[in-house]
């Protein structure tokens, strides 16, 4: 599919696409060149307002919809995203960055939710009943839309991470609000363009406005909002958090990462340094669940520093739109800035950088934000390229005499809690690794471990606050159970 020209893009509210009379707009990028493919407003005040009001006017009929008529709407969306999956891999490459084969893996990701919601509403979403507990006397459990319902979106996914939600809310008969990322905000635009052309879905139940932080912070002040669901940096999921409290709101917030993948002697290098590679340095190290901290246990760490270098120099930089990329760029000239920041930062700190990713080049893209694999040695738990979230192609190699000084490193010398991987061959070592460590998400010789649409999607610490996670937790999160006795 060729680039297309996006222009300014425009709101979608109770069916209708409305320009923004909004004062102030941001270019949106492809960093696979560094130039402007499109402009977004920040919605105002007025049309955040104007959107949460068609959702919840739209509410009083979906809701009322049946189960059987709801569901036929996603399998029409997952029937259009399959005929356009190509198309819509290309777009979250051109606006993200991020290799096509990773894209196609996204939209793949992203039809699995749907289908996911589909069987969640024939499932998970019935209520319970048990008569005669006192004579005469039945309880009947059921559960119940609440409403209209806000989904932030993070940069790093565009279009699989709000569909962690948006399926399971449509089906269960809420209508929803939708606020993409203000750095890739493309491919939902194309995602809602499908569900008003293709997919026919009744106007006010899926709405979408653009903007920052103050509009997330409307859309959670809004009377008409049950509940928000968030994806991003800890710092920003405990601000939604907080907010979403003080307004008596639900949230799902998942916040940052710092994600160890611990590797033992017993571990078969030559079948895990390509999955730890992959871990590293896939999606860019832009990924909630991608390895940031390499612990070594005992002497396996020269050799696995040198295969697992030689790997990562190996890797082929470029756009992510040539089949030939093995990493695109970084998603923001902002990040690439960030990230490099952090380099000099391990530097200062005494670590020995084994790869240095710094002044990466392609050739035909001089403005893409283009970043290499960087490779740290002698990280120590203290430094910061061991505790704060980077975001991006850097690895910590840290050595450690035992697993349970690995599992000391993942829980106490660190704040977050979203994934940790062991790779072994001995099975009474993961068995404990996976009891003790504290994280949501846990690998066992599985580089990046995602769950299917069909689990909840973990998280501890300060990688998650809430009770209920995304995917398969959020039925229970989008409906509330009412509970009936009755005598006749």
């Amino acid at each position: 599919m060729p680039p297309r020209e996006f222009g300014t893009l425009k709101l979608l509210v109770g069916g209708k696409w409305i320009q923004s009379q909004s004062g102030e707009h941001r270019d949106i990028f492809n960093p696979a060149d560094g130039q402007p493919i499109a402009k977004m407003p920040f919605s105002t005040k007025e049309e955040v307002a104007s959107a949460t009001r068609a959702a919840s006017e739209a509410f009083e009929s979906w809701r009322e919809t049946t189960v059987g008529d709801r569901v036929q709407y996603l399998f029409r969306l997952k029937n259009v995203m399959e005929a356009r999956a190509e198309e819509l891999a290309t777009l979250n490459t051109l606006n993200h960055g991020k290799t096509i084969e990773e894209s196609r893996g996204d939209v793949r990701r992203t039809i699995e939710n749907v289908e996911a919601a589909i069987s969640a509403a024939y499932s998970l979403a019935k209520g319970s009943n048990l008569d005669q507990i006192s004579k005469g006397v039945d309880t009947q459990t059921t559960k119940e839309p609440l409403g209209v319902f806000a989904i932030v979106c993070p940069f790093n996914f565009p279009l699989m991470i709000p569909f962690w939600f948006l399926p399971y809310a449509i089906v269960l008969g809420d209508t929803v609000v939708v606020k993409p990322s203000d750095l890739t905000p493309i491919p939902m635009q194309r995602i809602a363009e499908l569900i008003q052309e293709e997919v026919k879905l009744p106007p006010g139940i899926f709405n979408m406005v653009y903007g920052g932080a103050e509009v997330v912070e409307s859309l959670i002040r809004d009377d008409e909002v049950r509940g928000v669901t968030f994806v991003g940096s800890t710092p920003v999921a405990k601000t939604v958090y907080r907010l979403a409290g003080e307004a008596g709101k639900r949230a799902i917030a998942n916040g940052g990462a710092k994600n160890s993948i611990v590797v033992t002697s017993e571990a078969d290098l030559n079948a895990a340094v390509p999955t730890i590679t992959s871990s590293f340095f896939g999606n860019t190290g832009q990924r909630c669940l991608a390895g940031a901290n390499l612990l070594a246990v005992g002497p396996i760490k020269d050799t696995l520093l040198e295969k697992f270098s030689r790997q990562a120099a190996a890797l082929k930089i470029g756009s992510g739109l040539s089949p030939q990329t093995d990493m695109g760029p970084v998603v923001s000239k902002k990040a690439k800035e960030r990230i490099e920041s952090f380099l000099e930062k391990g530097v200062d700190e005494g670590a020995r950088m084994v790869n240095d990713g710094r002044g990466a080049l392609v050739r035909g893209f001089p403005d893409g934000y283009y970043l290499g694999a960087t490779v740290f040695d002698d990280v120590s738990p203290e430094m910061s390229i061991a505790r704060e979230e980077i975001f991006g192609p850097v690895a910590s190699t840290i050595q450690v005499e035992s697993l349970d000084d690995a599992v000391e490193i993942i829980n106490r010398r660190t704040r977050f809690g979203n994934m940790a991987s062991v790779f072994t061959t001995d099975g009474r070592q993961a068995r404990e690794f996976r009891r003790q460590v504290r994280a949501g998400n846990v690998g066992i010789n599985i580089g990046v471990a995602a769950p299917s649409a069909y689990f909840p999607f973990g998280g501890m610490r300060d990688s998650f606050f809430g009770i209920l996670h995304p995917q398969m937790d959020s039925v229970d999160f989008f409906t509330d159970r009412k509970v009936t006795t009755s005598r006749w």
